[in-house]
């Protein structure tokens, strides 16, 4: 899989960090969001370190994990092609008659929470079409100032569906701060009842919610996710837990753009202070 990143972004020596109309905006996001504002100069609580991380994170690599083809390259390359999920085609307009054998899914590769399910082409590939089409008319990330999304060209990949018994698989989302898992955030039935709760890396609840028991590798999940975080001050990464076999769901950079609240609300401090201590360790304070 070639880089989808322009010879003439790769060039790029410096990239100017969010102005002032960007500040404002993220501290009135926030306000609406939080009912108070952020402390840009100098975060404490993790919803504040994301809204930092839009201001000042100009990293091209950085950038390119937030791009679900490129990501996949880096996986690939750290972990091995057995933790991605195979790409059946990619592209920026899909065929109006799918070859691919259903069921699958349609994505954009540039952004977040725009995908389709395929199951039957007659009934289910029409409206596919027409959405995807509707995702590759613009870049992602410029409306909520998450610089990192808007690097990636718009753009189209279709998966095989991947879960059991026609249910998609949960999705495990692991908070890793300078190479150590932290938190686990699990989402349950995603097109049912949707719903979330966070564990910590050795499967104590830390937030009001449903029981989910461990996933049958999650041992291997957070191997590979601290594999994944090495050097960095705070990547999530996302997995899907498979009989045999966890799969690489994506990198998340700006996880809920720092808008969506805890609860507990102390979590939001206690990863604040995490994220905090690995940019000290990392030299990077």
């Amino acid at each position: 899989m070639a880089t989808v990143f322009s010879p003439s972004l790769l060039r790029e020596a410096t990239v100017p960090k969010g102005g002032a109309l960007a500040r404002l905006r993220i501290s009135l996001s926030y306000w609406w969001r939080h009912g108070r504002f952020p402390d840009l100069a100098s975060p404490q609580k993790f919803t504040e370190w994301v809204q930092w991380r839009k201001l000042n994170e100009r990293s091209l690599l950085l950038a390119a994990m937030t791009d679900k083809i490129a990501s996949k390259e880096i996986v690939t390359r750290r972990l091995g092609a057995q933790w991605v999920v195979p790409t059946l085609w990619r592209g920026t307009e899909a065929p109006q008659t799918p070859p691919w054998p259903t069921p699958f899914v349609i994505k954009a590769s540039h952004g977040c929470n725009q995908f389709a399910i395929v199951r039957d082409v007659a009934s289910d590939w029409p409206e596919a079409l027409a959405r995807s089409r509707s995702w590759t008319t613009r870049r992602y990330g410029y409306w909520l100032d998450e610089w990192l999304y808007s690097k990636s060209e718009p753009g189209l990949l279709v998966e095989p569906f991947i879960g059991e018994n026609g249910a998609l698989p949960n999705d495990y989302k692991l908070y890793v701060f300078n190479g150590r898992a932290e938190v686990v955030q699990v989402h349950t039935d995603r097109l049912g009842t949707h719903r979330w709760v966070q564990y910590d890396r050795h499967w104590n609840r830390l937030s009001d919610g449903i029981e989910v028991p461990a996933p049958r590798m999650l041992d291997a999940m957070i191997i590979a996710a601290e594999a994944l975080g090495q050097g960095h001050d705070f990547l999530r990464v996302d997995f899907y837990d498979l009989p045999g076999q966890p799969l690489f769901g994506e990198y998340c950079l700006y996880p809920g753009s720092g808008l969506d609240r805890f609860d507990p609300v102390s979590l939001d401090d206690l990863l604040g202070a995490k994220w905090e201590a690995a940019r000290v360790a990392l030299g990077r304070h």
